[in-house]
């Protein structure tokens, strides 16, 4: 009686662990209203200094599997015409036909396909394809899971930061900038809520 008592307790406790541990499995809409998200970009000018900027408006969503992260997915709209680098004149430019072409372009989007799972915990490589300029290409991103858990309002969040770097060249991008300046560095923070 005694060993069927502490199986039971057993299983039970290692059930509710591994209830406990996919907790925070589920699907998460972007914190769009909380301004806790960020796409900013990197790009050297003329070798001498950094420019930096962002994209204001952009939303997306992710799934995050909890037992498989390998299983998760991400997908992520960008409105270029929200480009930002401080600088009207300049960002001005940057929705012309030498660079962003927003007129014709208004969207980038990436949609992940697999993920690979890193050394450590919570980081990965999150392969997709990026759309830009009307140019669909793989790219990784190099993710960190930077946490998650209940706020204070009674809702479930998780946060991420992602980085990749592209070549303007390989988006149909025909400004020349300068041997410098043929890639960006492109970082994504966000904070998503479960829905």
């Amino acid at each position: 009686m005694k060993k069927t008592l502490l199986a039971s307790a057993v299983a039970l406790s290692v059930i509710a662990g591994a209830a406990q541990a996919d907790t925070h499995s589920g699907t998460y809409a972007f914190d769009t209203k909380g301004a806790h998200q960020f796409v900013t970009f990197k790009i050297s000018h003329l070798g001498y200094s950094w420019l930096y900027g962002r994209f204001n408006d952009f939303d997306g969503s992710f799934v995050y599997d909890a037992e498989n992260p390998e299983n998760s997915s991400v997908q992520v709209t960008i409105d270029t015409a929200s480009v930002d680098s401080n600088h009207a004149e300049r960002d001005k430019h940057l929705r012309s036909e030498d660079f962003l072409h927003v007129s014709d372009f208004a969207q980038a989007t990436f949609k992940s396909k697999r993920i690979v799972l890193g050394d450590e915990a919570g980081e990965a490589d999150i392969i997709g394809d990026l759309t830009l300029r009307g140019v669909t290409k793989e790219v990784t991103l190099d993710a960190e899971m930077l946490g998650h858990g209940e706020d204070p309002w009674g809702g479930y969040r998780m946060g991420f930061e992602a980085e990749t770097e592209l070549k303007l060249a390989d988006f149909g991008i025909p400004m020349n900038l300068g041997p410098a300046a043929e890639t960006v560095e492109i970082i994504i923070s966000v904070e998503g809520v479960r829905q």
